[in-house]
């Protein structure tokens, strides 16, 4: 019986397939078995997101979990957009998913309204994919930053489009908030987000505004 060549070109592409074949298969096992671990992770990480919207923060997993069920009372999905309605403390509060893009990559955002003299943000979250950190990154780290919102008005005297706004500088402090030193771009970016995210709303007042209209009254016979 001849010797094995382990030197062999044959050898050594026969070993290389079976080997590359094990690790994908150790890899794809690996992954499906992880992945209802990181789903439970990316989703618990949403609705941290959607908590820290409502000014709820510093709540472990589990802690996090449970006040989730709490406050959210609804999820609704309307052409492609995500509005939570949620209870906190008494008060009703909608939270509005948003998506956009920032300077580098996407960036991503929960913004909470309640009815304070008309519509006004009792918070906000915002979150990015890869944004300059100090800079752009700023939208997600600094909480200071996403505090600047609430209590800003969503829309003007009476007017249905969202006056809501990350500007250069401020000149309506009631509905504006100053963009992120540095990173005029990720914060007009934030900006343009809102602006969309927020349209449900505006239908909404559009629906409430039009039913308030009342028709003329018929002349009596």
């Amino acid at each position: 019986m001849s010797k094995l060549n382990t030197n062999s070109n044959a050898y050594i592409i026969i070993y290389s397939s079976i080997l590359v074949i094990v690790v994908a298969f150790l890899l794809a096992f690996i992954f499906k078995a992880l992945k209802p671990m990181q789903d439970a992770n990316v989703a618990l990480d949403q609705k941290k997101q959607i908590l820290y919207s409502l000014n709820i923060r510093g709540l472990d997993g589990h802690e996090a979990e449970a006040k989730y069920a709490e406050v959210v009372k609804e999820e609704k999905t309307e052409n492609g957009q995500t509005v939570y309605l949620c209870n906190v403390d008494g008060e009703d509060v909608c939270v509005f998913a948003m998506k956009g893009m920032g300077l580098w990559g996407g960036i991503s955002g929960f913004v909470a309204i309640h009815d304070q003299d008309g519509p006004t943000v009792y918070g906000a979250y915002f979150n990015h994919e890869s944004e300059t950190a100090g800079l752009g990154a700023e939208i997600k780290d600094s909480q200071a930053w996403q505090e600047k919102f609430i209590g800003k008005k969503v829309f003007k005297d009476g007017n249905d489009d969202v006056a809501l706004s990350v500007v250069k500088k401020v000149e309506d402090p009631e509905t504006q908030v100053d963009c992120v030193t540095g990173a005029t771009l990720t914060s007009n970016g934030v900006n343009d987000m809102i602006h969309e995210g927020l349209k449900p709303l505006v239908q909404e007042m559009q629906k409430a505004a039009a039913e308030k209209v009342e028709p003329s009254n018929a002349e009596e016979e």
